[in-house]
């Protein structure tokens, strides 16, 4: 017979009808369908169309903002400190804070929202102390705004310190990149700050103690110290690129060998993890029960859990005989039903063990599919760099806006209170009339009164791009590994450029339906960033209920995204083969799995086992070899390879790199690896419906696989 009907493909057969027919044997079908048309025109229009209005956003954010405004020192209007095109700040580097103590009430909120006091540029940070409890008198002592000149202006020290318009004191201070920052000596006490034996009190006469000053210190001399933290690190990549990127070279190596001996080794790692599974879970049975005996004459050991209480004193538990009784039970079930999914799944554990053989034997063949991932990942790059660039530029955007006070009839030409101005010009022109032209605020147009609106723009595109090129990768992939199933005579009928091909018709005819699945997860992604921010905010809040809800929903849309992930691949698989619209293919892929359910179930384990550990052979091998290198604990009495280990300020910044990139790059290639499964596995799937080993319609499956699902095909009749 040409097939052998197992008995554990009963329950599969029965659910045939509920999710539609068997695929019926087509004898034009030879793999990817060469003649197709273009999918979702729709979704690839709206798609360039959002896309396009993203770029523009890029651009007027680019035109509009100035990121130096959120790494260099920038006063309480909008001004960079040492700016030569301002006469304001002009020979002014160094940024003042009025009242450090103000920044402690923000905590670390003060590294965005900024400490809520007045900041101005000056010359040079402060090199004495001085208060204005102090000193009541000279007036050549206050630093003041821009606007406030305090030797002519007839108010006391006092008046101009609780008018905000000077500062009520200062520390001598360093200059932390481009902060005023006061030295102090820590103090351990909650005592009161004092200048020369006089307490020092902030702009409302509240005194200033020890910890309001280190608090309002701390964020902000923490946060600028990780920009030269970030020099140091920067500074060590320099010394050390040369080896990082001998060390990616290395992980790329290990990768591509792991993926080669996967074609003869996956049947023993498998079977040799499963075996070891089983025996660490009967020692684990052994042991509890064993223990539970033990325990059986030690007194109070059969306390229960009521007489106990709540501890968190663990080994109080462990002495109970209870606590082994329980572990025992629990191990023993999970054994049971491990040792049953072994007695009655082998078949299909083998099916999945041949799949990913034959997944190797397909990479092996399409060698170009392994550096295919290099153009996605450069795309990916591409897309989060715009993104980084036009959130930055969006948050350094903003127009500062000044009117008029202070004006008296016609001195001011046809200024008026109230009239919009600019600082520079108007205080040239009219400074000397006591009218000032002060700031007001942010805003007054359109782009400037919508930026949080733009901002959840630009991230939503950022979500749909990316998920559009990775979408892209899926699809293109998917197509050269169908073309290499679908192969009768391997590799001779193997297209010689299957993954060019396969992207040509990716590219031509189904971007519209790389949008629409790629748009679906980013909208869910949408959702759960919303769900997160009022997560966040519900911290704060004491109603429990609330909170479990929120646990709830954010529980089932990061399962929708999971689903949808994996909807989404097997839809691709299917417009790669048939070039037919999203939501037919994926209902296709789904109906063929759906029917086939328990073995989509155990592929799915055993090949995210399998990549688990080559991802961890690879990235754990890296990173242990690296730290060991870099912190010279290899050969560290060989003189003669100090030059190949560089002296680095943190060794860790480096062997982070490796790590990380030794990470991406086996992503890379075990992707590659999972995509070449998870396509096998579906043209696998419609062969045995399609087909049934006839002359007429013979399996295109591989003959190792087609013995161990008892399919085979029929020998050709001799002719007499």
């Amino acid at each position: 017979m040409a097939r052998v009907v197992n008995e554990s493909d009963d329950e599969e057969v029965e659910d045939k009808g509920k999710y539609g027919e068997p695929v019926k044997f087509d004898p034009n079908f030879h793999g990817p369908i060469k003649n197709r048309s273009c999918t979702d025109v729709i979704c690839c229009l709206l798609f360039a169309v959002f896309v396009g209005g993203w770029i523009a956003l890029g651009v007027l954010a680019i035109l509009s903002g100035d990121p130096n405004t959120l790494i260099l020192p920038t006063d309480s209007w909008g001004n960079i400190c040492g700016n030569e095109a301002s006469s304001t700040v002009k020979n002014k580097p160094v940024l003042f804070f009025f009242d450090m103590s103000s920044c402690a009430a923000l905590g670390p909120a003060v590294l965005l929202a900024g400490c809520p006091t007045p900041q101005v540029c000056v010359e040079k940070c402060p090199e004495e102390s001085w208060s204005y409890l102090t000193d009541t008198t000279d007036k050549s002592l206050l630093i003041c705004k821009y606007h406030i000149n305090p030797l002519v202006d007839p108010r006391s020290v006092s008046e101009m310190v609780r008018a905000e318009d000077c500062a009520p004191y200062y520390y001598e201070s360093a200059n932390l990149i481009g902060r005023c920052i006061p030295k102090l000596a820590e103090e351990a006490v909650d005592s009161i700050l004092d200048i020369g034996g006089d307490p020092v009190a902030n702009m409302d006469g509240d005194n200033i103690t020890y910890e309001d000053m280190y608090g309002g210190i701390k964020w902000l001399s923490d946060t600028l110290n990780l920009q030269i933290v970030s020099q140091n690190i920067f500074q060590d990549f320099v010394e050390s690129w040369w080896i990082i990127l001998l060390a990616l070279g290395i992980a790329m190596l290990i990768s591509w060998l792991w993926i080669l001996l996967m074609r003869c080794l996956a049947w023993i790692i498998v079977w040799l993890s499963l075996l070891a599974l089983v025996g660490l879970l009967g020692f684990g049975c052994y042991y509890c029960f064993k223990t539970y005996s033990d325990l059986q004459d030690v007194p109070g050991s059969d306390l229960s859990y009521t007489e106990v209480g709540f501890t968190t004193n663990l080994n109080a538990y462990l002495a109970l005989r209870d606590t082994w009784l329980w572990f025992g039970i629990i191990i023993s079930v999970v054994l049971f039903i491990l040792l049953l999914m072994l007695l009655f799944l082998r078949t299909r554990i083998r099916i999945a063990i041949e799949l990913i053989s034959e997944a190797s034997k397909a990479v092996g063949y399409i060698t170009s599919a392994l550096f295919f991932p290099l153009i996605p990942f450069v795309l990916q790059i591409a897309v989060f760099g715009f993104w980084a660039v036009v959130a930055t530029y969006m948050a350094s955007s903003g127009k500062g806006h000044f009117k008029v006070y202070g004006a008296t009839p016609n001195c001011c030409g046809d200024f008026t209170n109230g009239s919009f101005c600019e600082p520079d010009e108007f205080n040239n022109l009219y400074g000397s009339t006591g009218a000032d032209c002060l700031f007001v605020g942010y805003g007054g147009d359109f782009y400037y009164d919508n930026l949080f609106w733009f901002q959840l723009y630009n991230l939503f595109m950022w979500f749909w791009a990316m998920f559009f090129v990775i979408a892209l990768g899926q699809m293109v992939l998917a197509g050269a590994f169908a073309s290499y199933y679908w192969a009768w005579k391997k590799p001779n009928d193997i297209p010689a450029f299957a993954v060019t091909e396969s992207f040509y018709r990716t590219v031509v005819y189904h971007l519209g339906s790389l949008a629409f699945g790629s748009l679906l997860i980013a909208l869910c992604r949408l959702v759960r960033v919303f769900l997160e921010y009022i997560d966040q905010k519900l911290k704060l809040s004491e109603s429990t209920l609330a909170k479990f809800f929120m646990k709830c929903l954010k529980c089932c849309f990061w399962c929708l995204e999971r689903f949808l992930k994996f909807l989404n691949k097997n839809a691709y698989i299917m417009v790669a083969i048939y070039g037919k619209n999203f939501c037919s293919s994926a209902k296709k892929a789904v109906f063929l799995l759906m029917r086939n359910i328990v073995r989509v179930f155990v592929l799915d384990k055993v090949t995210d086992f399998l990549l688990f550990i080559g991802k961890f052979m690879v990235v754990g091998a890296l990173g242990v070899a690296s730290s060991f290198w870099f912190s010279h604990r290899v050969f560290p009495s060989v003189k003669s390879l100090n030059f190949l280990r560089p002296t680095l300020n943190y060794y860790h910044a480096p062997v982070i790199a490796v790590t990380g990139g030794s990470y991406v790059i086996a992503s890379c290639f075990f992707n590659v690896y999972g995509m070449a499964v998870d396509t096998l596995f579906l043209c696998f799937l419609e062969d045995c419906e399609r087909n049934d080993g006839s002359e007429e319609k013979p399996y295109f499956m591989s003959k190792n696989l087609g013995r161990i699902v008892g399919m085979k095909n029929k020998k050709k009749k001799k002719a007499k």
